[in-house]
């Protein structure tokens, strides 16, 4: 095996995992940044599962709903809820939502990072 090569594919690696790195410290500050617009703590980003119970206390208003997460067929059904339930609370609408549920991170970033966007409050299920 030629050295060049086995350069340009580490080259190609390294350049992917910080690209990787990159978009994971992305996501973590557009969530911490909707957390804090919806006064819940910003840090619950980086605590799995307690991150879960967090978008389902702002959407729902009750956080105990994301247990539907481990339940077969209802976890897809509560998913897609929450998604729709997510822009309602921060007063988007349907078509808002279908951005979240298919382009999450960026409709996400623009919840985060629009200032006219503000927390309305869960809604009720």
């Amino acid at each position: 095996m030629d050295l060049g090569f086995a350069m340009v594919g580490i080259f190609a690696l390294l350049i992917y995992l910080l690209i990787m790195l990159g978009i994971v410290a992305f996501a973590f500050i557009v969530q911490w940044k909707m957390y804090k617009k919806a006064s819940q703590p910003g840090w619950a980003c980086f605590v799995p599962f307690y991150n879960e119970y967090v978008q389902f206390k702002i959407a729902f208003g009750n956080g105990w709903w994301f247990l539907m997460l481990f339940v077969p067929i209802a976890n897809i059904v509560f998913s897609i809820m929450l998604v729709f339930r997510l822009a309602k609370a921060y007063g988007k609408g349907v078509g808002f939502g279908f951005g979240l549920l298919f382009l999450s991170l960026i409709f996400q970033a623009v919840i985060a990072f629009d200032d006219s966007i503000t927390y309305h409050g869960p809604i009720p299920l």
